[in-house]
C-alpha cells in the first residue's frame, strides 16, 4: 500500500487542467503561456513536497511517490495539449506514453530524469512524430532531463533482446497516457519464459559485479555512492528486477511497486518476515537519504561525500552521543544498511535460481571427500560445498563451522546456498560462544596458512583474510565475537581512513597473510624475514584481527582494546602467554608508527625509552609486523618507501638496545667509528689530510651518528667546494627514489629564520617536508638537510624539478623571493574543495620535555595547507627558538609537525610561562587557517 500523504496528486492534475482550461481562449492557448502555466504548476507543488520532506512529514519513499504523481499529471495534461495542438486521436495514430526506468516504478527524486518510452505503430505515423516532438521540447523548456525513446511494440521487444539495460528499462514500464489496449498488448508480448527469465538473473548478477568494481568492490568505502555502491539502492532494485522477471505473471512493472522488492518474494515464501522488514527499512532510508542528497546538491548527485554527510545526518536527526559525533552514527546506519542489502542477496538469489531451475542437485562425491563431509552434513554442488538436505543448523550450529573448516581444509569454495543458510542461522552460532571445538576453527580459519598457488592473486586466495570476510557478511563472526559487531560499518569522519574498522582490520589480516607468504618481499624484505622465524603466530593474527576493537567507544582505543582482549583471547582458547602478547600488541599496536614518523630516531632518549617499553626483541618483532599490516591496511596510498625506511632504521636501532647497545660510551664509540669511517673514504678519494681533519672536526656527536658513512663523505666535499669557492650558500638536491623523496643539504651561514625561509621555498614548490635535520657546525655555518616529496607522494627526480628546487631555496635565502605572497598564491589555487573543508581538524599544541634530555619536543596537530610548515617554524623564531630536527607527518588533511628546540642559548624551555605564550603563538598559525575555512563553509 501507499503510505498516505497530505498531497493528492490527482487533485493536483486536475488543478492544472483547469489553470490550462480557463488561460484558454476560444479552445486556443499559446505555447508562451502554457509553459508559464507548467512552470508555476511545477515550481508550486515541488516547494510544497520539499518542505512537508524536509519537515519530516514525507518520508523518502513517500515523497518520491508525489513527485512521481505531480510528474505523471503533468505528462498526462502535456499529452493532451500536444494531441489537440498536432490534431488526430488514439484511434487514428495510436500513442501510449509509458514511464520507464525508475520513474516507471513510481518513484522520482528531485533532479533525476524522466524516462519515457513512446510507444507507437509502424510506420511511425507523421502526427505521432508531431506529438513527440512538441512534448520533448515543452518538456526541456520547463528545465526537465528527459530520457526517451520512441518504439513500436517489435521494435521494443528486439531492443531488450540485444540490450539488457533496456530490457531492465522496460521492465518498470508504466502506462501514463493513451489506449491501454495497445499497452495491454506490449506485456503480453514482454512476457517471461522461464529459460529466459534464467538467463536474465545470470546477467544481471554479472552486471552487478562490474559495477562494484568499477564503484568501488567494497561497500565501506567512507564516501559511498548510495545509487550504484555496493549495496545501494541499485542492488535493490537489481533484486526487485530479479525476482519480477522470475516470478511476475506479465514481466511488466505492476501497478503498485511502493514497496519496491518485498511483497513479490514474501508472496512465494523467499523471504521471512523478519527479512521483509529489513528490506523496506533499507529502500526507505536509500530514499531518504537520496532525496535529501538532491535538494542539497541542487542538482542530481548520488555520491554521499564529506561535505554532506554532516549536513544530512543533522537533518535526518543523528545527534553526537558521548564521543561519537552525530554523522558518525548517521554513515554507520548507511553502511550497516548497505550491508544488510547485501545479504539480501545472498539470501534471495539462491532461492530465485532454484524456483526457475528447481532444486540444486548435489554433485557426486569423490572418495577423499565423502567420509569428511558426509560426517558434517555437507554435500558439493557444481564442485562448491554446500549444505546437505539434512542439515539442521539450528540443532547443530557446529556444522556452519565444520562446514568452513572442511572448505579451508579442502580449498572449496563455498556454494551460495551456503551463504544464504549462515545468513539465516547467524543468531544460532551465539551458542558456540564458550566452544572449544568453535573457537579451535575459528583460530584455524584466521591464521590459516598463506599456501597459495603463485599464479593466484592473494586477495582470492582461502586465506584467513577470505575467511574473516566470510564469517563478517554472514554475521557468523559478530554471533561469535560479540565486540566485533560494536564495530562493524564503524567509520572515523577524516580523509586519512577510507575503510570502516571492521573492513581495515580484515584487510590488515590479508596484509599480514601477503607478507608471510612472501608476495611483499621485494617491497619490505625485513618483514618477511621476520615473518618467517615468528613464534607467536596465533597471538599475531589475533592482535591483527582485533587491534581496533574499540574504536567508536570513547577514550583510547588502545588501553580499552587491550582489556577487551584479555576476554576475547581466553574465549578463543589461547594460553596465557599468548592472550598477555595479544593485549600488549593491541595496547601498543600505534607506538612504532607514532615514534617513527614523529620523533627523532636519532635522539639516544628516543631508543631508549622504546627500548623500555618493549623489552624484548620478538615483542619488538611482532609489533613492527602488526605496525606495517595496519599502516598497508589504512588506504592504498598511505605506505611509502620513505616510511619503510624509517620503521627499518628504528627497528634496527630498537634491537640494537635490546642486545645492549647505546650505552654512553658505546655512543662515543660510534661516533670515533663514524669518524673513521669518513676519514678512510675521503682518504680513498684522495682529499687533503689538512681538509679531512677539518671536515672530522666541524660535527657535533649529534651529526656523526645522524647520518651514513657515504653522506659524511658528500657532505665533505660539499663543504670543501663551498670554502674552495668562498660561497656564501650551496644547495645540494638528490633524488632517492628508493625511498620515494627527494634529499635536499642547504650550507649556509646559521641565522634566526633559517628553517622556516627554506620551508616557506620548498612550499612554493609544491615540495612536502617529511622529515628535516638541522645541524650547527662548530664554524657557526648550518648543514640543514630535508627530505621532501612531490604532491604525488613521489621523490622529485627530473633536472627541471631539481633546478626548481635549487633556485628557490636560493632565491628565498637571498631575500629574492617574496615567500608569504608566493604562498597566498599558492593557497588561492589550491584551496580545498568543500568536501575536504567539512572535515575539522581542531588545532593543537603539546609541549613535552620528557621525550628527549637535551631538547624540548613541540608537537603541532593542524590542518595541513601550503606553507603551514613555514607559517609554524615562522612563529617558532619569532619566539627566539632554534629547531634542531623537524618531523612532519600527514593523515589526510591532518598534519602532525614535530620539532626539537632549545633556546638560544642551547637549553630546554621549562619555565610555564614561557610555554604557554609558544603555544599561544603557534595556535594562532593554526586558528587562522581554520577561522579562514570556517568563514568559507558558512558562505
Amino acid at each position: 500500500m501507499r503510505e498516505p500523504t497530505s498531497i493528492d496528486t490527482l487533485s493536483m492534475r486536475d488543478a492544472l487542467k483547469t489553470s490550462l482550461s480557463s488561460a484558454s481562449q476560444d479552445g486556443q492557448l499559446s505555447r508562451e503561456t502554457a509553459v508559464g502555466l507548467f512552470r508555476r504548476h511545477l515550481g508550486r507543488h515541488h516547494g510544497e513536497i520539499r518542505r512537508l520532506f524536509e519537515t519530516r512529514h514525507l518520508k523518502g519513499v513517500a515523497a518520491a511517490s508525489v513527485l512521481a504523481g505531480l510528474t505523471d499529471g503533468v505528462i498526462a495534461c502535456l499529452a493532451d495539449l500536444a494531441r489537440d495542438v498536432n490534431g488526430g486521436g488514439e484511434e487514428e495514430h495510436p500513442l501510449c506514453i509509458c514511464a520507464t526506468g525508475g520513474y516507471g516504478a513510481g518513484l522520482l527524486a528531485p533532479f533525476s530524469d524522466i524516462d519515457l518510452l513512446f510507444l507507437t505503430v509502424d510506420p511511425l505515423p507523421q502526427t505521432v512524430s508531431a506529438q513527440v516532438e512538441y512534448m520533448l521540447y515543452f518538456l526541456w523548456d520547463l528545465g526537465l532531463r528527459v530520457g526517451h525513446a520512441t518504439r513500436s511494440i517489435a521494435g521494443c521487444l528486439a531492443a531488450a533482446d540485444d540490450d539488457l539495460t533496456i530490457r531492465t528499462t522496460l521492465l518498470d514500464a508504466r502506462l501514463l497516457w493513451g489506449p491501454r489496449d495497445l499497452f495491454a498488448e506490449f506485456g503480453r508480448q514482454f512476457s517471461n519464459v522461464p529459460e529466459r527469465a534464467l538467463g536474465f538473473i545470470r546477467q544481471k548478477v554479472e552486471e552487478r559485479e562490474k559495477r562494484h568494481s568499477r564503484f568501488g568492490e567494497n561497500p565501506h568505502l567512507v564516501e559511498p555512492n548510495i545509487k550504484e555502491g555496493p549495496g545501494g539502492l541499485r542492488d535493490l532494485q537489481t533484486l526487485n528486477w530479479m525476482g519480477r522477471t522470475a516470478l511476475g505473471a506479465t514481466g511488466l512493472n505492476p501497478a503498485n511497486v511502493q514497496d519496491h522488492v518485498t511483497p513479490i518474494f514474501a508472496s512465494v515464501g523467499l523471504l521471512s518476515e523478519q527479512e521483509t522488514n529489513r528490506a523496506r527499512r533499507a529502500w526507505n532510508f536509500f530514499w531518504t537519504v537520496r532525496m535529501h542528497l538532491h535538494y542539497i546538491a541542487g542538482r542530481a548527485d548520488e555520491r554521499l561525500l564529506f561535505d554532506v554527510q554532516p549536513v544530512i545526518g543533522g537533518r535526518m536527526g543523528y545527534a553526537g552521543h558521548g564521543r561519537q559525533a552525530g554523522v558518525e552514527r548517521f554513515m554507520r546506519h548507511y553502511f550497516l544498511t548497505a550491508r544488510e542489502v547485501l545479504r539480501l542477496g545472498y539470501v534471495l538469489e539462491p532461492g530465485l535460481i532454484q524456483y526457475l531451475d528447481g532444486p540444486a542437485r548435489p554433485d557426486d562425491i569423490p572418495d577423499a571427500l565423502d567420509e569428511p563431509l558426509t560426517a558434517i552434513g555437507a554435500c558439493l554442488i557444481d564442485g562448491k560445498i554446500a549444505p546437505a538436505l539434512s542439515s539442521d543448523f539450528t540443532a547443530s550450529p557446529i556444522e556452519m563451522l565444520e562446514m568452513l573448516h572442511a572448505a579451508n581444509t579442502h580449498q572449496l569454495a563455498l556454494h551460495p546456498i551456503a551463504m544464504q543458510q549462515f545468513i539465516r542461522h547467524e543468531r544460532d552460532v551465539m551458542k558456540l560462544r564458550r566452544s572449544p571445538r568453535a573457537m579451535a576453527i575459528f583460530l584455524d580459519l584466521l591464521c590459516s596458512p598463506p599456501e597459495i598457488d603463485q599464479h593466484q592473486a592473494p586477495s582470492h586466495a582461502f586465506n584467513g583474510a577470505h575467511w574473516m570476510a566470510l564469517l563478517s557478511e554472514t554475521g557468523l563472526l559478530g554471533a561469535l565475537l560479540p565486540d566485533w559487531s560494536r564495530i562493524v560499518g564503524q567509520m572515523q569522519f577524516d580523509t586519512y581512513h577510507i575503510y570502516t574498522v571492521d573492513v581495515h582490520s580484515i584487510e590488515a589480516v590479508r596484509v599480514l597473510g601477503c607478507i608471510e607468504q612472501g608476495s611483499m618481499a621485494d617491497e619490505i624484505p625485513l618483514a618477511y624475514d621476520l615473518a618467517r622465524d615468528g613464534q607467536s603466530r596465533r597471538a599475531l593474527y589475533v592482535a591483527t584481527l582485533i587491534h581496533d576493537i574499540a574504536k567508536g567507544r570513547g577514550g583510547d582505543h588502545s588501553e580499552l582494546g587491550s582489556e577487551v582482549a584479555l576476554e576475547i583471547c581466553p574465549t578463543l582458547g589461547l594460553d596465557l602467554e599468548e592472550t598477555e602478547t595479544v593485549s600488549w600488541l593491541v595496547l601498543h599496536h600505534l607506538l612504532l608508527s607514532q615514534t617513527a614518523f614523529r620523533r627523532d630516531i636519532d635522539d639516544p632518549r628516543t631508543i631508549l625509552d622504546l627500548a623500555d617499553t618493549i623489552q624484548s626483541p620478538e615483542r619488538l618483532r611482532l609489533l613492527l609486523l602488526l605496525t606495517i599490516a595496519d599502516m598497508r591496511a589504512v588506504s592504498p596510498t598511505v605506505w611509502n618507501a620513505w616510511k619503510a625506511t624509517l620503521l627499518r632504521e628504528l627497528y634496527t636501532r630498537v634491537v640494537e638496545v635490546l642486545e645492549g647497545g647505546l650505552a654512553a660510551t658505546e655512543r662515543d664509540g660510534r661516533v670515533a667509528q663514524a669518524k673513521e669511517l669518513a676519514r678512510d673514504g675521503l682518504a680513498r678519494q684522495n682529499m687533503p689530510e689538512t681538509q679531512i681533519e677539518h671536515f672530522l672536526g666541524l660535527g657535533y656527536p649529534g651529526y656523526w651518528l645522524g647520518f651514513d658513512a657515504d653522506t659524511h663523505m658528500r657532505h665533505a666535499r660539499l663543504i670543501t667546494d663551498t670554502d674552495a669557492h668562498n660561497a656564501p650558500l650551496t644547495v645540494e638536491a638528490l633524488p632517492i627514489p628508493t625511498r620515494d623523496v627527494t634529499e635536499i643539504t642547504i650550507l649556509s651561514a646559521d641565522h634566526p629564520g633559517l628553517f622556516s625561509r627554506i620551508a616557506g621555498a620548498l612550499a612554493v614548490a609544491s615540495a612536502s617536508i617529511v622529515d628535516a635535520r638541522i645541524h650547527t657546525l662548530s664554524d657557526g655555518m648550518a648543514l640543514d638537510t630535508f627530505w621532501v616529496q612531490d604532491p604525488f607522494g613521489r621523490a622529485f627526480e627530473t633536472p627541471q624539478q631539481l633546478t626548481r628546487l635549487n633556485v628557490l631555496v636560493e632565491q628565498s635565502l637571498a631575500g629574492r623571493l617574496n615567500v608569504r605572497r608566493e604562498i597566498e598564491r599558492s593557497v588561492q589555487e589550491r584551496r580545498p574543495g568543500r568536501r575536504m573543508r567539512a572535515i575539522h581538524v581542531p588545532p593543537r599544541v603539546v609541549v613535552d620535555n620528557r621525550a628527549s634530555d637535551h631538547y624540548t619536543v613541540i608537537e603541532v596537530n593542524g590542518r595541513d595547507r601550503p606553507g603551514l610548515l613555514h607559517d609554524v617554524t615562522e612563529a617558532i623564531s619569532g619566539q627566539s627558538l632554534q629547531i634542531s630536527s623537524a618531523h612532519i607527518t600527514t593523515y589526510g588533511v591532518r598534519a602532525v609537525d614535530v620539532f626539537y628546540v632549545r633556546d638560544l642559548l642551547g637549553m630546554k624551555i621549562i619555565e610555564p610561562r614561557r610555554i604557554a605564550d609558544i603555544k599561544a603563538a603557534i595556535l594562532a598559525v593554526l586558528g587562522n587557517g581554520e577561522t579562514t575555512l570556517a568563514t568559507e563553509n558558512a558562505a
